[in-house]
């Protein structure tokens, strides 16, 4: 199966059975209910402020708090949470207190502030909010029962909206600037804005519904021809060989900026609008277009349950080994489309994902654990489960929505609302709630489990926008000039064989009522570890007692025999790990077979076992010149020696590399070790005998830098480093593990500097403290501002497969066959003379293209970068 599935047991949990009637209602009263708790905290706590802040129970007013960067451009001064909130208000049944919210909506709100927003964020929550409000009062008010007062006026302020964000497509490209002043436009000083050059593909390729019904609305074409010619541009751009697009582009050129592609971060409402354009307005150009994006991602993109991102120009190659969370939509999107399978298969693997975290980390490895532990609670799974309910009627879902409110609820609940979680590890808060949580994921959740009586109006006669606000579909027979329309050249002509695939019967689909489940079963094997599954039974007599997970070593070859009998292979990844796979059918005997089965699920249980027990992630700190503390790396601790979150110091010492570089003889550098803390290359021996000889050498601690080239700990979990299995009470300094990209920047600024003086500590310590001379004191901020990481990473131990890691009790030592392991001659010590380093410095494992460490540094940033990126274009 696809990377990153690395268990595969064929064991089945529990099928599910069908919910009752009183249980969807318990459940959809309960979606009622915790809609009541934020929408009335928001009003009573944070109207007529943009948003509530649910821990410190006031409102977020931009200008009064801290900014939050790009994330605040979404705030306006516009009371965005209510205005998200109309058309909930609505199809919750709320009808007296929408009538109330409109109200308040045309008394309070002023759309002509002196403030900069996001144009993309701007058009989808508040146009399309006001947009979706007046289509729910002209519902009401022909009903002849309520808003019988209604004349147009939320219509009237959406135009108004409208032609203020008009002055953002005033480019060369007709693609629009990211950001607009709603009182002065882009152009000028006063505007404080008009001066970017790129934007993101979805924050241009996602105007076409709201400017759309806009235009139907009021007969204006002229906010309809500005999105269409947005969206024909970026088509126009599209890389013609592989037919994807990129993430980012230059608005006045059109060269692509980033020219990674995926279906998440950046690029995913573009698809969403291509399809959605179509049903909303009949242009059968917009269903082509999106048929053949489609079939490009299936074919590079989708690796089935993932979607991972690829380079435009080699859609081939990968772009990254991790998945954004934005991306679950896409199921709900290919429901749409009618293609139903992978959206199965997609949505399982999110399901087991959300099930192992208790919400979708803001990214997320191939092999599921957390790349950046945010969760902002986001609705888009939310989202797809509804469309997968709808599509196949499997009450599987219903499940699935049944998690997620007990999970909102237990998690994220607090007592002014709901708080959006900082790091899904360790359930902490942030003090956020959304305008979209209101705007979407009561709408989706009440769906799901609501019969069509409990509905005040057909939403078959509607399409969800990319926030979930309604626009009716009877807007594609609304009058509207031509001068709107695409223009479609001779190279543009409708092909059918582009129109396979629409909209399909999902009867003929599934004639078979297990055929999801048989779906979803390979891949809840791989990631979910809570399925119990029975001991086998084993006669008594029958061959030698089985292998016990808790006495494995990969390097034992009488272990590695025990597992062939069993049917268990071992492969030895690029980042140290091994992964286990059982075929049973490549055992013995059935009995053998049995016993593989059997060793698979404690090493699962030992897996999960290890993740609770883990110690967590340390901190190397470098405070000499030119750093000054500003550089942090993050490590991974070791299970003896030194336990750094019990001293109120850390280690401090100047680094040196010990000689032999591998550790593992006695050290022959001894007077330039002693009293330093020794810089050691992984391989070839145990961690604690590398401990060991560097401490008899007289180090104060130890740093282990990854021999595999390019690892790091942004796309590799951290482990804690195992004693040897035998006593480690004689190690008494600490020892801490680097990865390749980290450990580089220590020995590029060895190199270059020669005195390099670092603070080994549990966390990253005040700068200030430290060079004051004062008692070292933890930190009040995120110390992982300017060369660290996006997110803390993964701690030891934190695994979906049967995967011990090197340091875990599965697999203590730190031995690889010399054939795999060719560790580069030791850097030269700092504290030889220039004219030895010069003549005899390695490249530490690189080519003769060696960065420098500003270089490094800035490569360090990548990952940083890409997350600021992702907060700007869709947080």
């Amino acid at each position: 199966m696809a990377v990153g599935l690395l268990l595969l047991l064929t064991a089945l949990c529990g099928l599910g059975q069908a919910m009752t009637p009183e249980e969807k209602q318990r459940l959809r009263n309960q979606v009622v209910e915790m809609f009541d708790h934020a929408y009335q905290n928001y009003m009573d706590h944070a109207y007529p402020a943009d948003e509530l802040m649910p821990l410190t129970c006031r409102g977020r007013v931009r200008g009064r708090e801290p900014s939050r960067g790009d994330v605040d451009d979404a705030l306006g001064k516009f009371s965005l949470t209510l205005i998200d909130t109309l058309d909930t208000l609505v199809l919750l049944n709320k009808t007296t207190e929408f009538e109330a919210a409109v109200r308040r909506v045309l008394s309070d709100v002023r759309l002509d502030n002196d403030i900069v927003v996001s144009v993309f964020e701007t058009n989808i929550r508040v146009l399309g909010g006001l947009l979706g409000g007046h289509s729910m009062a002209v519902m009401l008010k022909e009903g002849g029962q309520h808003m019988q007062w209604y004349q147009d006026e939320l219509l009237h302020m959406a135009k108004d909206l409208g032609l203020r964000l008009l002055p953002a497509f005033n480019t060369s490209s007709g693609l629009p600037y990211p950001r607009v002043n709603l009182r002065h436009g882009v152009r000028g000083p006063e505007t404080r804005t008009g001066t970017e050059t790129d934007t993101c593909t979805a924050c241009a390729g996602t105007i076409i519904l709201e400017f759309a019904a806009l235009s139907r609305f009021t007969g204006d074409s002229i906010f309809e021809t500005h999105a269409r010619r947005a969206m024909d541009f970026l088509w126009e751009k599209r890389q013609r060989n592989s037919n994807l697009v990129g993430t980012t582009i230059n608005i006045h050129s059109g060269e692509w900026v980033r020219r990674d592609s995926g279906v998440g971060a950046g690029i995913d409402s573009y698809y969403e609008y291509l399809l959605k354009a179509y049903v909303l307005l009949g242009d059968d150009l917009f269903l082509q277009r999106f048929n053949i994006h489609y079939a490009s991602i299936m074919k590079y993109i989708s690796q089935p349950p993932l979607l991972l991102d690829v380079h435009i120009h080699k859609p081939l190659l990968p772009a990254r080994t991790w998945m954004d969370s934005l991306l679950a939509f896409f199921p709900g999107l290919q429901v749409l489309k009618g293609d139903i399978r992978p959206a199965i298969e997609t949505h399982e693997m999110l399901y087991q994902v959300t099930k192992k975290h208790n919400f979708l980390p803001e990214a997320f490895t191939t092999d599921f654990r957390v790349h950046w532990a945010q969760h902002p609670l986001r609705p888009e799974f939310a989202e797809s489960t509804y469309f997968l309910f709808k599509a196949t009627g499997d009450p599987y879902y219903l499940e699935a929505g049944r998690t997620i409110l007990d999970n909102l609820n237990r998690f994220a609940r607090v007592p002014c609302g709901f708080a959006a979680m900082k790091d899904v590890r360790t359930g902490s808060h942030e003090d956020r709630m959304d305008s979209f949580f209101l705007a979407e994921m009561f709408k989706y959740l009440f769906l799901l489990f609501a019969e069509p009586q409990d509905l005040p109006f057909d939403v078959e006669d509607y399409i969800f926008t990319t926030e979930a606000h309604l626009l009716p579909l009877s807007l594609s027979t609304a009058p509207l000039s031509s001068a709107a329309a695409s223009n479609r050249t001779s190279e543009e002509e409708l092909d059918d064989s582009n129109f396979d695939w629409t909209c399909p019967n999902t009867r003929l689909l599934f004639p078979d009522p297990a055929f999801p489940r048989n779906l979803r079963e390979p891949i809840r094997s791989a990631i979910d570890k809570s399925c119990p599954r029975p001991a086998p039974h084993r006669e008594p007599g029958m061959g030698r007692p089985p292998l016990r997970a808790q006495d494995f070593m990969a390097n034992n070859p009488e272990h590695l025999e025990l597992l062939r009998r069993m049917g268990v292979s071992l492969i030895h990844l690029k980042d140290g790990r091994v992964q286990l796979v059982q075929h049973a059918s490549q055992a013995v005997s059935s009995v053998a077979a049995e016993d593989g089965v059997r060793f698979m699920q404690e090493m699962m249980e030992l897996s999960s076992q290890q993740q609770k027990e883990q110690l967590p992630p340390r901190a190397i700190q470098i405070i000499s010149h030119p750093f000054f503390g500003r550089v942090v790396l993050t490590a991974g601790p070791a299970q003896f020696g030194t336990d750094l979150s019990k001293s109120a110091t850390g280690v401090r010492g100047f680094i040196t590399v010990a000689e032999p570089y591998s550790g593992c003889s006695d050290i022959t550098n001894a007077e330039y070790v002693q009293g330093h803390i020794a810089l050691l290359q992984r391989g070839q021996c145990m961690f604690a005998e590398k401990a060991r000889h560097i401490q008899k050498a007289g180090a104060i601690g130890g740093i282990v830098i990854d021999d595999n080239e390019g690892s790091s700990s942004d796309t590799a979990p951290l482990f804690q480093m195992a004693g040897d299995g035998r006593s480690t009470d004689d190690i008494t300094m600490p020892l801490l593990f680097l990865f390749h990209k980290e450990g580089n920047i220590l020995l590029e600024a060895l190199k270059e500097y020669r005195q390099v003086e670092v603070l080994l500590s549990d966390k990253a310590r005040d700068r200030d403290a430290i060079f004051k001379g004062a008692d070292v004191k933890d930190t009040e901020e995120d110390c992982q501002s300017e060369a660290t990481s996006p997110a803390p990473s993964e701690p030891a131990g934190e695994t979906s497969s049967a995967e011990p890691e090197e340091g875990s009790s599965a697999q203590a030592e730190d031995s690889r066959p010399a054939e795999e392991t060719s560790p580069a001659d030791p850097p030269a010590d700092p504290a030889q003379p220039k004219d030895h380093r010069d003549s005899n410095a390695p490249e530490s494992g690189r080519d003769s293209s060696s960065q420098s460490v500003d270089e490094l540094l800035a490569d360090w940033q990548e990952d940083l970068e890409a997350f600021k990126q992702m907060e700007k274009d869709e947080l």
